[in-house]
Formats: structure tokens, sequence, C-alpha cells
């Protein structure tokens, strides 16, 4: 009998994976890596023939795409190490410009005539220090001038109570690198004063710290997470040449991106922060890794029906083009959700992680089907997929062995126990909720591991006034200068009050009977400083500034005065804080519900549907629940934390919100395609099955990448570490493996309602297929 262009049969002689010459699709055959037609002409839906296309275009338009991406990253590769010029880790810089602390923090410079930030050294003794060594210490502050970057008003040093411990107030520029400063400071003074102990805390000693904390993002952060891919997608694959094409998939996208946030930095459109830049890294790492992972199983499916390449190429874009533009939109969506937020440090992460998932998208669907046309069947060595139509029509498209069959087939006998037992291991979990305490933590935990500055604060605190070096600053009109310094004087939390004046000392003492000046009685007073008609009062606090007691005597300094309806703003490191504090959670309350709210309008248009976004949606937030709450039981029973920034649930829900309906989409607009030709409980069953593997590569991938971020020595990177990559492997293994295909399935054709599809179980007639797919 003659072959016509839709007869897809071969004799036993025609081998597995060579093309006969009349071509399996009715066109003459090509090399099996060449770009010959065998993939689709008049017999696939009319389209004409890929002959018609030439070989050199073939060649090039992959050529061209590679070189763009190429160039880009060639550009792109040295802003990794620049971040810092664009980056700040500063509070204030990120404060709502309403906040009472970001209006004092304006005014500070202008009040001291100076833009530094201070640096607190305490020495501290065994024995009570002598006059010598006092001197000596002295001396040695004195000398600091000497660093670049230290300014030359220094403090005198102030011994204690207790003649165990001396301060000194050190200002240090603040363009300066004060890790770099920080540093020298404590090395030249330790040098100096061998018999003593010396730390650096305060401000800058804090900020050093984060700086720290924050250097490993460039290099050990992103060698452990490209790493930890490598060795999965060598597992995934067990190939060498497709992981690293998927690796440089991640990689090109993620230099790019920085090289685009850099320059948006530069130009001040973007703000950009160690936590911003480390969230930025993983999360383009992982995405771009994951929507690689869907369209090599996409290309894979496409090359054992395909002799071609480029039909398979094709083939490969368009089964995989809308799951990824659909995950991608749905987390980029979801990320925009927080420029509604009044702290920048989370408005701005909405647009720099967006920027990163945009060039995620494009590289997968761009650089990486380039890399695999002009490699075609090597990319997979040793494990080549094999040309093989008749075992691909004999499977019905879906593979009969393997876990994931199982699964399908289990999923299938008993779909109701399945779900509600699922429901009720997600539930059980999320009862740890609440557990979770996210009402921010003190300045002086925010590093793991050891910190000089914390050192220093505790020993600070055992031998003066806790707050020292960090006042709260209160600004008020001059004719309410002694109105204002009685409210701090007669606050228990405050242990002194200065005002800053004109004079070389920069502040005078403030007590129940007005200003005095520093030195013998009847030394004159100075004249305060004057900016628009207000004064600025310095209110130091017994406790550290960054205690929850501090926290407590700003919040009733600023009841009191808003009582005596004046006009008074307070800042500071504490009402810093505060104010931070109060933003997080009021943009957690206010945003979580948009983004759900935009999340489920994004899939009611992709599975045109209404009941079926709603119950993932629903059981995304079931998932996010239970991570939250099983971090919950971790953090405080196993790590110990001290507690969390209110924005870690933000965050938490931002990424596990849209990254988890991820998985769903992917899961989800294969079921909606199989349930076009095979009807809704099976169409599940083979939507399971075949996106079972690739799913749970793409998630395992997103864990570990997350997990990454616990190699830096910040808490707030460390809790998002946990949280996302656990939350992520329950969506993997218990929410898109079990509860979603097991609901779906009980529930049957109904939960496409109210589409058409909604209301025929089976094989749908043809003019359903036209309406609903175009002709798919």
């Amino acid at each position: 009998m003659p072959r016509t262009a839709t007869d897809t049969r071969r004799s036993p002689s025609s081998g597995a994976g060579r093309p006969r010459g009349d071509g399996i699709d009715g066109h003459a055959g090509e090399s099996s890596e060449g770009g010959g037609s065998g993939g689709s002409g008049a017999g696939h839906g009319g389209r004409p023939s890929r002959g018609s296309i030439p070989r050199w275009l073939r060649v090039f338009l992959p050529a061209v795409l590679i070189l763009i991406w190429l160039t880009g990253t060639a550009i792109g590769g040295p802003y990794f190490g620049r971040v810092a010029e664009v980056s700040s880790n500063d509070q204030t810089t990120y404060l709502p410009e309403s906040a009472d602390a970001t209006a004092v923090q304006e005014l500070l410079g202008e009040f001291n005539d100076s833009d530094t930030i201070p640096a607190v050294v305490v020495v501290t003794a065994d024995s009570e220090l002598r006059d010598a060594q006092t001197t000596a210490i002295g001396d040695a502050v004195a000398q600091l001038p000497e660093i670049s970057g230290v300014q030359d008003d220094l403090s005198p040093v102030i011994p204690s109570e207790d003649g165990l411990a001396v301060q000194a107030f050190v200002p240090i520029g603040s363009g300066e690198d004060l890790g770099v400063v920080v540093g020298e400071i404590s090395e030249t003074l330790r040098a100096e004063l061998p018999d003593v102990e010396v730390f650096v805390t305060g401000p800058a000693g804090f900020t050093a710290d984060l700086a720290a904390g924050f250097a490993g993002i460039d290099g050990i952060l992103l060698a452990v997470s490209l790493a930890a891919v490598f060795l999965i997608l060598i597992v995934v694959y067990r190939s060498l040449l497709l992981p690293i094409a998927v690796l440089a998939t991640s990689v090109f996208a993620l230099t790019v991106s920085l090289l685009t946030v850099w320059w948006l930095a530069y130009a001040e459109i973007l703000l950009l922060s160690g936590q911003t830049q480390g969230i930025l890294f993983i999360l383009v790492i992982g995405a771009a890794t994951d929507y690689s992972l869907l369209y090599v199983a996409r290309y894979r499916e496409a090359l054992r029906v395909h002799q071609d390449k480029w039909t398979a190429t094709w083939k490969g874009l368009r089964g995989s083009f809308e799951p990824i533009l659909a995950s991608g939109g749905t987390v980029i969506a979801g990320l925009l959700c927080l420029l509604l937020s009044d702290l920048k440090s989370n408005s701005t992460l909405g647009p720099v992680a967006s920027i990163g998932i945009l060039f995620a998208i494009a590289s997968a669907l761009t650089f990486l089907p380039a890399v695999l046309y002009l490699f075609g069947r090597a990319a997979f060595w040793p494990r080549r997929p094999r040309f093989e139509p008749e075992v691909v029509a004999a499977e019905d498209g879906v593979p009969s062995r393997g876990i994931w069959a199982r699964t399908g087939r289990a999923v299938e006998r008993r779909p109701r126990r399945i779900w509600i037992a699922t429901t009720l291991i997600l539930f059980l979990g999320a009862v740890g909720v609440t557990q979770f305490d996210a009402q921010g933590v003190p300045q002086s935990e925010l590093v793991l591991g050891e910190s000089e500055a914390r050192d220093g604060q505790v020993a600070l605190g055992e031998h003066f006034p806790g707050g020292s070096g960090s006042p709260a600053y209160v600004v008020t009109d001059e004719d309410s200068l002694q109105s204002a310094a009685d409210v701090l004087l007669e606050n228990s939390g405050v242990d002194g009050v200065t005002v800053m004046t004109d004079d070389d000392a920069g502040s005078a003492p403030v007590d129940a009977q007005g200003v005095s000046g520093f030195g013998p009685p009847g030394t004159p007073a100075p004249e305060p400083v004057v900016i628009d008609g207000s004064i600025m009062l310095q209110g130091t606090l017994t406790d550290a500034a960054d205690s929850s007691a501090a926290q407590d005597t700003v919040r009733e300094l600023r009841e009191t005065y808003a009582e005596a309806d004046s006009e008074v703003l307070v800042g500071g490191v504490t009402a810093t804080a505060i104010d931070t504090n109060d933003a997080a959670i009021s943009d957690r309350n206010l945003i979580i519900p948009i983004v759900l709210v935009v999340i489920l309008l994004i899939l009611m248009l992709l599975l045109r549907s209404i009941l079926a976004p709603v119950l993932l949606v629903l059981t995304t937030v079931l998932s996010f629940a239970t991570a939250l709450g099983v971090s919950a039981l971790v953090f405080n029973g196993v790590f110990e934390f001290p507690g969390a920034d209110p924005t870690v649930p933000l965050y938490g829900f931002v990424f596990l919100v849209a990254l988890g309906i991820d998985y769903n989409i992917f899961l989800m607009t294969r079921v909606r395609e199989e349930s076009l030709t095979h009807g809704t409980r099976r169409g599940v069953i083979r939507g399971l099955t075949v996106t079972g593997g690739v799913i749970t590569s793409a998630g395992i991938v997103l864990a570990a990448t997350f997990a990454a971020l616990s190699v830096i020595p910040i808490l707030f990177l460390a809790q998002i570490a946990f949280i996302v990559a656990f939350g992520v492997l329950l969506d993997t293994f218990l929410v898109r493996a079990l509860l979603v295909p097991a609901l779906v399935h009980d529930i049957g054709p109904a939960v496409w309602w109210p589409s058409k599809l909604a209301k025929h179980d089976g094989a749908p007639p043809a003019q359903m297929l036209s309406s609903t797919t175009g002709g798919k």
C-alpha cells in the first residue's frame, strides 16, 4: 500500500531513527540532525512544508539569538563586582516619605552640619581602669582620624561610673565603605591597646556587620546555587551537555538582568540593597531553570515523533510557550503588587525581581531553543531521545510505566481518599502558624553567627546607658524647647537630654532648669542650632536602641507629644525600626489579598474557568499556611531564632503563592489540553503522568536555589530560604502530585465551569475543539 502524507506507519526495516527516502511525513528525508523536513508538513494541520524555510535561515536565526545573549553576558559580567556602587543597606533609605523617622533623618544633617554615621568605641577591662590606661585609650582614639574615612570631630573618651569601661563616639563619612573603615578602627585600637577588650558598635558597627554578611552574595551564593542546580540537572538528565546548556540559560538571564537593574539603580530609578540582590540572584536562577526544564521536556517529546530537529524545536516551543508565559506572567504580576508597599525595600523589590523573571522567560524561550536546535539529539548524549513514533503511538502519548504512571493509577482509584487525607495533613501543619512571631527583631540579631557590633552593644549596656550613641532625636519649635525636654526628662526610659548647639561641642545638656554649658559652674550656655524655627533634642535611652524596651519608650514619647497637640517629630535608630515594622505590617495586610485576587484573575483567563482557579488558589494558600506553620515550629524549637521581620511572611507569601501556582499552571494547562480529547478525569491522569517528572525536577531545583540563600548569614534571608524551599517541596510532592489531581478527578468536568468543557466528559465534539483551541 503506498504511503500518503498522513500515513505514519513504518516497515520493520525502516529502523528506529533513520528516515526513509519518502520521509515520515511524506516529504523528502534529510539527515537525522540536519535541517530536513521530517517533522511537519501538509500532513500536520495543513501547514506548509518546512522545506520552504531556507537552510541558511535555520542556522542564522539560532546563531543570532545565541550571539545576542553572549554579547549581553559579556557586557554584564563585570557588573557582578560593582553592585556595591549602587546599593545601600541603610534602613532610613527605604522608609516611607511620610514617616517621622524619615523627616528627622533628612533634618539631622542640617542640625549637626555633617553627613556622618557614628561608631561607638567601647573599651572594657576586668578591673578598674587606671588613669594611665584611660589616658592611653584617649590617645589611641585621638589618632583615629588618620584612618581614611574617619572624621575629625571625635568625642573625648567617657569613663563609666563603675570605672571598668570607657566609650567614645567616632564619626565616619556616610559615603565611606563602613566595613573597611570599621575594620581598620578595630584593628588599630587592638594593636595599640593589647591589655583591654575593644569593640566597635553603634550604627556604623551594625551596618558594617550587615555589609560583611552580604559580601558573599557575588561569590559563595552564586557558587552554591549554581553547583546545586548543576548536580540536580546531572541526576535528572544523566547527561553533561544538556545541564550546561540549561545552566547557561540561567546565568545569561541573571547577567543581563543584573546589567539592567544596575543601570536603573545608577540612574536612581530603582533602589537596590543586599537583600534585594540576593533574592534577584536566586529567583532568576530558579525560575530560568524551571522554564528550561519545561521546554526541554516538550522538545524531548517532539524529538520522539519528529525526525527533523527544526520541527521538533517549533513543536517544543508551541507546547511550552503558553505555560511558561503564563507562569512567568503570574510571578511578575504577584511581584508588581509590591509596588503598593509604603516601604521602598518592598516596592523596589517588585520591579527588580520582575525584570529578572522577564529575562528568565526570554532566555528560556530564545537562547535555550537556539542552543538545543544547533546540537539536536547530541545535547542529550549519552541518552539521546530516539525517533520512535510507533512507540509513542502505542503509549498513546503517555508512559505506562514509572512512578508517575503508578501515582496516576492510585489517584484514579481513590481520588476522594487522597485529597481528603492530603488536606488534613496540610491543615495539621498549618496549626503552627499561630506560633509564627513576625513583629520584628532587634538590629543586633539581624546577623547570624559572630558579631563584634552585637558583643559591643552587650558590653555597652553593662557599663553605660544601653542607648548610648543611638539617641532618640526630637525636633520641635524653638519656643517649645523646655516643654519638649521635660517630656524626655520625665520618662524613665531616657537617661539624659541634650540639645544641638552652635559651639565646638556640638551639643549641650538640658535639665529642668534649661540649657547649660559643659564645664565648671557658671559656664555660659551655648545657643541651640535653629533650622526654620526648629531645634533638635537628643534623648539618650536607658535601653539598647534596638530593644523592645527602647521601642516602648519611643512610642510613649510619641503618644505624650500627640496628647499635648504639639507638632513634634521623634526619630533615630529606634524610631526607624518602629516605623519600618509598622509599615511592613500594613503592607502585609494590604498586599496579600491583592496578590490573591490578581493571580486568581490570571488563572481564570488562562484556564477559561472560575471553579478550577478558585480551587488552585485555595490549595496554594493552604500550602503556604502549612509552610509557615512548620517554619514557626522549626524557627522556635530548633534554631531558636529571636523572631522574624514583618516582611518575612509577605515575601514568603508572594514567592510561594506565585511560584507554587507555577506548578499548578504547568499541570493544569496540560490537563486542559488532554481533557479536550480524553475528557477531564482521564485528562488529569494523563496530565499528571506526563508532567510529573519535569515538575518534580523543577520543584527540587527551585527549592535548592532558595535553600542556597541560607549560606548568607543574614536572619531574614535564612528564614526566607527555609520557608520557600520547604513550601516549594510541599507544593511539588503533595499539592501538585496528589491534592490537585485527586480533587480535579473527583469533581470531574464541573471543575471547568462555566466553560463548555464543563458540560462534556469524554472526547469532545469537533466544534468544541475548534472553538476552544482554534483548531488545535
